[in-house]
């Protein structure tokens, strides 16, 4: 008997990629369980699972930095003494990726890449030692929402927040409608999906000397790096990443300060209307701004 439960949840995350960088990601999650009925006639029931598993989902993905232990350029070394991670994604010609972060704040897929096969086999394998007896097998599907319009990949770390997307390298994959004199304007919409494609959106604020960072002093191409740290509840967060995959704001990097500074952007650049700005923060939820 199999039992399924479609749009379980969404994972908004981040991970590194060779080519593209740190890249904001959203997924949603179909499970379906594969087993015998239980005492109640149940594989399991709706309620266990949506709450049980998507906590597990929550817990080892969502709004974290996932590595791709297995690839050339990752490497990770532990403080067993702060329970830190340093990341190193050794990209080449000035593009290398650089953290220093809570353990928590990372998920390790040990494959050569972050795929939507790496990171459900990751999950599977956590999931399976979580399940009832009578639950065989589990089969997850991970997708994207279905967007026709333009969209971009953003990664930020929100400082004051009290949960987890204080952690500093977490990320969406979100759409942009942007209103221009009441009307929807497909234009400008692509132009920001152009602009935010694949970028990490940091605050000014939170730009740091790397000296004053955990963060590699032989750091070669530290020029090239915009460097950020801040600490949160959960500790303290580092990251070096390319100026050229960054884009700086002088707010904190909320959907609602996200939408009011693509407003401003707008108005500042086509000064001739009028703006309603709906910014997506992953799948079905955002901010509204006017300019």
């Amino acid at each position: 008997m199999q039992l399924f439960v479609n749009d379980l949840t969404v994972m908004d995350f981040s991970y590194l990629c060779p080519e593209r960088g740190m890249v904001g990601e959203s997924w949603i999650v179909d499970v379906i369980l594969n087993g015998a009925l239980n005492e109640e006639s149940m594989v399991q029931d709706f309620g266990k699972v949506k709450k049980e598993l998507k906590y597990l989902i929550d817990e080892y993905v969502d709004h974290k930095l996932l590595v791709p232990m297995e690839h050339p350029y990752a490497q990770a070394k532990t403080d067993q003494l702060t329970d830190t991670v340093r990341v190193d994604f050794l990209r080449p010609e000035g593009k290398s990726i650089h953290l220093n972060c809570p353990a928590d704040a990372y998920a390790f897929v040990y494959a050569e890449r972050v795929t939507k096969a790496s990171v459900g086999q990751y999950l599977k394998e956590v999931l399976a030692t979580h399940l009832p007896e009578n639950v065989e097998d589990i089969t997850l599907t991970l997708r994207e929402e279905v967007i026709t319009t333009p969209f971009y990949h953003y990664t930020h770390g929100l400082k004051k927040h009290d949960g987890n997307c204080q952690r500093i390298a977490h990320g969406h994959r979100s759409k942009i409608r942007i209103v221009a004199d009441e009307q929807d304007n497909l234009e400008y919409q692509q132009y920001w999906a152009e602009r935010w494609q694949d970028i990490y959106i940091g605050s000014e604020e939170d730009i740091v000397a790397l000296a004053d960072t955990e963060l590699p002093v032989q750091l070669a191409d530290a020029s090239a790096h915009y460097i950020f740290s801040y600490e949160a509840s959960q500790g303290r967060f580092e990251l070096a990443i390319p100026k050229s995959e960054s884009e700086i704001i002088d707010t904190d990097s909320t959907v609602e300060c996200l939408a009011q500074y693509v407003a401003n952007e707008q108005k500042r650049l086509h000064p001739q209307h009028s703006y309603q700005i709906f910014a997506y923060e992953g799948v079905g939820k955002g901010a509204i701004a006017y300019a």
